[in-house]
């Protein structure tokens, strides 16, 4: 079986469009009125995107909160999936119709 790749943090396509873009972590953070370490967290993984966020980058690159939001939804549940998948599928049954 093919090894699986991890998932993808969304702070990784954070980083790489800051990258693209030419713009630094604080540059960004300061447009969008947070504080630095907040943007440095989420590019290193160890933060989430929130709704706050979400909106607030939306406004800042032109996309939408969506966007952000699905992104970090998808890699939450791949996280889960990871972790959680085959011991759910041990002990959790799917319920029956009456």
């Amino acid at each position: 079986m093919p090894r699986k790749l991890a998932p993808v943090h969304p702070g990784e396509l954070l980083k790489e469009t800051l990258a693209d873009l030419g713009l630094s972590m604080n540059r960004v953070a300061g447009e969008i009125g947070v504080p630095a370490n907040r943007i440095g967290a989420i590019i290193a993984g160890m933060r989430s995107i929130t709704g706050e966020s979400a909106l607030r980058l939306a406004r800042y690159f032109g996309t939408t909160p969506e966007y952000w939001m699905n992104m970090q939804a998808r890699y939450d549940i791949e996280v889960a999936r990871d972790e959680w998948e085959a011991d759910i599928r041990k002990h959790v049954r799917p319920r029956t119709a009456a």
